[in-house]
């Protein structure tokens, strides 16, 4: 099998280890504070679990710029490693928490040293044919959102048959053996003498310099809006639910098939539409997804029913199939040679930036605007955004095609 394939498929199952274990906490992590860590009151508890549940976003933020300045000086894979090993460590401390603090500190920590996904995407643009590029993020997506759905599921069955803490034990053991495979498998061409003759730069520095390519900001903020507009509602959704089902019969069913539809549809989407964009253009399918990911967000806010919910939002979930793997395409594209892993770490950030803020702004927007209100702005946002891409990738087409 060629390498690029091998590096495929072992990245894949990294990248769905790591998300589920970030993810696979969700479910449990209020009754792992009230029952392991002895809070007490519910304000306490909701407290605790936001400030846990971001902190990981938080540091994973700030970090990652450097993290993709490092790997373009020493290579990706070492910065894969790095990333891989150190959460699985982590991870595993995160079982042994007697405190709040304890667990807020690993949280920060664990977002501090992270880097697997934006260092995997790196890896793998820059080992693929360029012919087979929007194949291989489209796969690479459909992992990352493979484990970020199945995360909570996963943790939740494993939280009522092992109990809280060997989740974390299990969950640093699978990133521990995803980091070993990577570490015999994973090939990667990097030339750390050619690298190292490069000009050094900061990371403001570096900023500056990608954003010379008018593209770039564009880009990252469609990574931004994306996730802003999937996590904004989201703690909503099971009130929303509620209000079209109309009972509690059957709610958490309901609220759970509600919030896992898009990323099934997302994952299944991805590699096929990456496939799609090799033949006819990262662009032209990144301006497809964008328009039809906001003709299916603004209509949630008009449903009459959960099943015309679940239709919508499946439907959504096929256009940001396309969304994510274009970008991460087209960035590779834009950015300068020897760049291209702090432009991916960039975009790592903007991701966990609409992460953190989807999170504050749309449960503080919502009680003004209500569900119905996020729906709506994340669309128009959308809309908005479409222009703004299709005005800076076809300013340059003429140098470089999309």
């Amino acid at each position: 099998m060629k390498s690029w394939k091998v590096n495929l498929i072992v990245l894949w199952f990294g990248q769905f280890l790591v998300n589920a274990g970030m993810t696979m906490v969700t479910p449990f992590l209020s009754l792992y504070l009230a029952q392991e860590l002895h809070v007490t009151g519910e304000r306490e508890i909701g407290l605790w679990a936001g400030f846990i549940f971001a902190a990981n976003f938080l540091t994973s933020f700030i970090f990652q710029p450097l993290w993709g300045k490092l790997a373009d000086k020493y290579g990706r894979k070492i910065m894969l490693l790095r990333s891989g090993f150190g959460m699985a460590v982590v991870i595993a401390l995160m079982g042994l928490a007697t405190s709040p603090w304890h667990l807020l500190f690993l949280r920060l920590l664990n977002g501090t040293i992270s880097g697997f996904n934006p260092a995997a995407v790196a890896l793998i643009s820059g080992t693929t044919p360029k012919k087979q590029m929007g194949f291989a993020m489209g796969t690479v997506q459909s992992g990352q959102v493979a484990g970020t759905i199945l995360g909570p599921l996963i943790g939740g069955i494993l939280a009522d048959l092992v109990g809280f803490r060997p989740i974390f034990y299990i969950t640093g053991s699978l990133i521990f053996i995803a980091s070993m495979l990577a570490l015999f498998l994973v090939r990667e061409n990097f030339d750390r003498e050619e690298a190292a003759h490069l000009p050094q730069q900061s990371v403001l520095e570096g900023l500056r310099e990608l954003a010379k390519a008018p593209q770039l900001p564009a880009l990252f903020a469609v990574t931004f809006l994306l996730q802003f507009a999937m996590v904004s509602p989201m703690s909503l959704l099971p009130l929303y639910v509620f209000k079209l089902h109309g009972t509690a019969e059957n709610l958490a069913f309901f609220a759970g098939m509600v919030s896992a539809v898009a990323g099934i549809s997302n994952m299944i989407t991805s590699p096929l539409l990456g496939k799609l964009s090799d033949k006819i253009g990262a662009h032209r399918i990144l301006t497809f997804a964008l328009i039809g990911a906001a003709l299916t967000l603004i209509p949630q806010a008009f449903v009459h029913s959960v099943w015309q919910l679940v239709l919508v939002r499946f439907l959504m979930g096929v256009f940001m199939g396309g969304l994510l793997p274009s970008v991460n395409s087209l960035i590779r594209t834009y950015t300068p040679d020897g760049m291209e892993s702090r432009a991916f770490g960039f975009n790592s950030s903007t991701l966990a930036l609409g992460n953190m803020i989807g999170a504050v702004v749309g449960g503080f927007l919502s009680g003004f605007i209500g569900i119905e209100g996020l729906f709506i702005i994340s669309g128009v946002l959308l809309l908005i955004n479409v222009i703004w891409v299709r005005t800076k990738l076809y300013s340059n087409r003429s140098v470089k095609s999309g």
